[in-house]
């Protein structure tokens, strides 16, 4: 093989491996599901900043709601528009979970201790976990293409 079709070869694979890293990772944008109504409620874009984890709301769904403000937030958030909020705050990476952080229920005004992971069979099904002590949440969220 002449050395123009190994280097053809090896930037093939190179960029394949860089795809396939980035499609199982948490960065992108997220479709929200409501585990309790079941319904679509948000898009929310997670993205990495000085090696932590977060995510903000950069849509909602329903059209009724995008106006909607933080009204039981009781922090610097109080009041502020829900699209555009970051929601996920300082996830570190620990093995295939990211943790440490807190999320943000805007409907509720309530913060909680947060995880994150990938599905294992499914890396477009991502779980976000919110909790207190031994109380928690999952709920499911889908990756938006």
């Amino acid at each position: 093989m002449s050395i123009k079709k190994t280097t053809y070869v090896y930037f093939t694979l190179l960029v394949l491996s860089l795809q396939i890293g980035f499609a199982q990772d948490v960065i992108g944008k997220w479709k929200t599901i409501d585990d309790e109504a079941g319904e679509a409620k948000s898009i929310v874009e997670i993205y990495e900043e000085n090696g932590k984890i977060y995510g903000k709301v950069v849509d909602i769904l329903n059209p009724e709601k995008r106006a909607g403000v933080c009204e039981k937030c009781n922090d610097h958030r109080k009041d502020k528009p829900v699209l555009g909020m970051k929601i996920i705050d300082g996830l570190e990476k620990d093995d295939d979970e990211y943790k440490g952080g807190k999320i943000l229920d805007p409907e509720k005004g309530k913060e909680y201790k947060c995880k994150i992971w990938l599905d294992e069979d499914d890396k477009n099904k991502l779980y976000v976990r919110g909790y207190i002590a031994f109380f928690y949440r999952t709920q499911n969220w889908y990756r938006v293409n």
